[in-house]
């Protein structure tokens, strides 16, 4: 689903140091996500997803690198697999299509 959630993404780099980005989604799913980012990542790298649902209660959960393919300036399109604890996700998930959809009818 095509849904514009921010998101802190965090891991490690070759060298071991920490980082940490934010940035949002350009797809979500129960089982995963995709979004942008500046920082190398590799297929198969664990990562760190943090968010909030739309009541403001904090989301987070790890997840694997699946799919990665270039993006405009130099950043990378990373698709992710959640984990665990995916029943954490897929709560993110469904409060936010909920709240989505209570959005909707409202909008012009």
């Amino acid at each position: 689903m095509a849904l514009r959630l921010p998101i802190v993404v965090s891991g490690r780099s070759d060298d071991g140091a920490a980082w940490s980005e934010p940035t949002e989604t350009d797809d979500i799913s129960t089982a995963g996500a995709l979004f942008h980012l500046n920082q190398k990542v590799s297929i198969g790298e664990k990562l760190y997803i943090r968010a909030h649902r739309p009541d403001g209660s904090p989301t987070e959960a790890t997840a694997t690198v699946v799919r990665l393919s270039p993006a405009i300036y130099g950043t990378a399109r990373v698709g992710v697999q959640i984990a665990e604890p995916a029943e954490n996700w897929t709560r993110l998930f469904v409060s936010w299509v909920a709240d989505e959809q209570a959005a909707a009818p409202g909008e012009s």
